[in-house]
C-alpha cells in the first residue's frame, strides 16, 4: 500500500466508525424521543454516505436530508433550455460531460450533438483555450455551471483569454454561490433541517468563516467534514450532539483540508474576474446575489453580449412542473420515493429530471445505493 492508501485508509478503520457508531447511538438513547434532522450539502457527501452504508449504521431518531449539493442540478430549467437553443446556432459549445444529458423543455445538449451540434465534452476550463485556439474563426462557448469549487478555475480561464487575447471564447454564466442558497432553505418556514454538513470540496474554497451569518442569524450548528466513513461519522457524531445540546455554531471537523479563512488566492481569482449577482436556482427560485456576473473589463467574454438570446425561455414545462419533484427534493422538502417518476418514469437510463442525471444527485444516489425501502425512511 502506498503513503496515499495509508492515510486513506485510517479514514476508513472499521473499529472507529463503529466506535463512533455507538457514540451516536448512546447519544440518542439519552435522549428518547427525540428527532434531529441534518442535512448534508453536498452531493459528493450524498453519495459517500449510500456507498459506506452510513444511513444502515444511524440510530432511529438521526434522519439524512439532501440538500442543493449538485449544481448541475440546481441549473434553472430556463438556462438549461437556453444551453440546448444554443447548441444550434453558429458555435463550438463546451462543457462538463454531467451537462450533457439533462433534460430541457426540448431535448438535451447529448440529443443534440446527436443531431449535429457541435458540442464538445472538456475535462477542466483550461482545456476550452486549446479549443479556442485551435478553431479561432469560430465562437467558442463554455457553459460555466458549478460553484466554488470550479469557480476559480473558469475565472482562470477567463484571465489567461484576456492575456492571450483569445477573443473568440466566451462564456455562458450559470454559475452559483452556495452560502445563499443555505440562506434560502434555513428560511423557509417550512425547513426542519437543525443542523448541516457543510460541502467538503466547497469549504476548501470559501472557509469556515463563511458559515459564520448562517450559524448565528438561525441558530444551528454547522460542521465541516471529509467524505470518508470516519469523517463523516465524526460529523454527525459533533452535529447530533450540538443540536441535542442547543449549542449552534461552526465546528470545523475537516483541517487537513479546510481552514479557516479558505483559499485566498481563489478567492481572489474569482473576485478578480466576477461580481456577484441575482440567478435563478431550480426549486429555489430567484436568490439575491447567489450566482456571478462578468466584471465590466470581461464584459465581453460573456456570449450574451456576442448572441441575441430570445427574450425569454420557458421556466418549467408543464411535465416538469406538475410530475417531477426535484425542486423539492433539493430544498430537502421531499425524498425521490416521494416523486411518482422515481425508479419508474425516471431512471438514471432515462433521466426526467436533473437529480436522476448527475452522478451526484440525489435521486441517482438513492436509485443506485438506496432503492424504495431506504428511501422512505427519510
Amino acid at each position: 500500500m502506498n503513503a496515499f492508501g495509508s492515510f486513506e485508509a485510517n479514514y476508513r478503520r472499521p473499529a472507529l466508525v463503529s466506535f463512533l457508531r455507538e457514540r451516536l447511538i448512546s447519544l440518542f438513547d439519552a435522549n428518547k424521543g427525540q428527532e434531529v434532522f441534518c442535512m448534508e450539502v453536498c452531493g459528493t457527501h450524498t453519495v459517500s454516505i449510500f456507498r459506506h452504508g452510513i444511513r444502515s449504521l444511524l440510530p432511529p431518531g438521526l434522519h439524512l436530508i439532501s440538500g442543493p449539493g449538485c449544481p448541475v442540478c440546481v441549473t434553472s430549467q430556463r438556462d438549461i433550455d437556453a444551453f440546448i437553443w444554443l447548441s444550434r446556432q453558429d458555435c463550438i459549445l463546451t462543457t462538463f460531460g454531467d451537462l450533457m444529458r439533462v433534460p430541457g423543455t426540448q431535448g438535451s445538449l447529448q440529443e443534440a450533438r446527436a443531431t449535429g451540434a457541435r458540442v464538445l465534452t472538456v475535462y477542466s476550463p483550461m482545456d476550452v483555450i486549446s479549443v479556442a485556439k485551435e478553431h479561432l474563426n469560430t465562437l467558442v462557448v463554455f457553459l460555466g455551471v458549478g460553484f466554488e469549487t470550479t469557480i476559480p478555475g473558469i475565472a482562470s480561464m477567463l484571465f489567461e483569454a484576456k492575456r492571450q487575447n483569445l477573443s473568440n471564447l466566451t462564456l455562458y454564466p450559470a454559475m452559483k454561490l452556495m452560502p445563499p442558497a443555505l440562506h434560502a432553505i434555513f428560511s423557509d418556514t417550512g425547513c426542519r433541517v437543525q443542523g448541516l454538513i457543510c460541502p467538503g470540496h466547497v469549504s476548501a474554497i470559501i472557509g469556515a468563516r463563511a458559515y459564520e451569518p448562517i450559524a448565528n442569524q438561525y441558530k444551528v450548528p454547522c460542521v465541516i467534514t471529509g467524505f470518508e466513513p470516519v469523517d463523516i461519522m465524526q460529523g454527525l457524531c459533533v452535529l447530533a450532539e450540538r443540536i441535542l445540546n442547543n449549542r449552534p455554531g461552526i465546528h470545523n471537523a475537516y483541517e487537513r483540508v479546510v481552514s479557516w479563512d479558505g483559499n485566498q488566492r481563489a478567492m481572489d481569482m474569482m473576485q478578480r474576474v466576477f461580481l456577484p449577482a441575482d440567478a435563478e436556482w431550480r426549486g429555489l427560485g430567484i436568490l439575491p446575489q447567489s450566482g456571478l456576473a462578468l466584471r465590466p473589463e470581461y464584459a465581453d467574454f460573456d456570449v450574451r453580449s456576442r448572441i441575441s438570446f430570445p427574450e425569454t425561455f420557458v421556466q418549467d414545462s408543464s411535465d416538469l412542473k406538475n410530475k417531477c419533484r426535484c425542486g423539492e427534493i433539493l430544498k430537502g422538502k421531499a425524498s425521490p420515493s416521494a416523486c411518482p417518476l422515481f425508479g419508474r418514469a425516471c431512471t438514471p437510463s432515462r433521466p426526467f429530471g436533473p437529480c436522476m442525471v448527475s452522478t451526484e444527485g440525489t435521486c441517482a444516489a438513492f436509485f443506485k445505493y438506496g432503492g424504495q425501502e431506504t428511501c422512505n425512511n427519510t
